[in-house]
């Protein structure tokens, strides 16, 4: 498979027509693939709830797009935010297993890589402030 414009055009379509405001693409070869691959295409209004991930870090790649990236601590108090955007000085980042964390979607059209270990699970309450 390969990743084109095409691909994020319709993704991106999705996203903008879905009550979310975003939509994604398994990219993982089958469902016996354990691994976490997807493209996440996001637009301004999506709402993603500060979570944690226990059990794994996060890759991340803007590959269109601008997003602010938000990490908090065990309060809910906000501790850093970082500009992540395609092309830009920092187009990725590792989240921490553990860390609490959310984005901003800041541009329309944009769309992530995301990767994380092990097969997917829904999120626990106690991973969802």
């Amino acid at each position: 498979m390969q990743i084109n414009n095409a691909i994020l055009d319709t993704l991106s379509a999705q996203a903008k027509s879905s009550p979310r405001l975003r939509m994604n693409l398994d990219l993982r070869n089958s469902t016996d693939d354990h691994s976490q691959r997807m493209l996440n295409a996001l637009e301004p209004g999506t709402v993603m709830p500060i979570h944690r991930h226990q059990n794994t870090s996060e890759t991340v790649v803007v590959l269109r797009g601008k997003v602010k990236w938000l990490y908090y601590n065990d309060k809910g108090e906000l501790t850093d935010t970082i500009l992540v955007e395609a092309g830009g000085d920092i187009c990725g980042l590792n989240v921490p297993m553990g860390q609490w964390h959310s984005l901003e979607c800041l541009e329309p059209g944009s769309v992530i890589l995301e990767c994380k270990d092990g097969a997917w699970k829904a999120l626990g309450e106690e991973d969802i402030l």
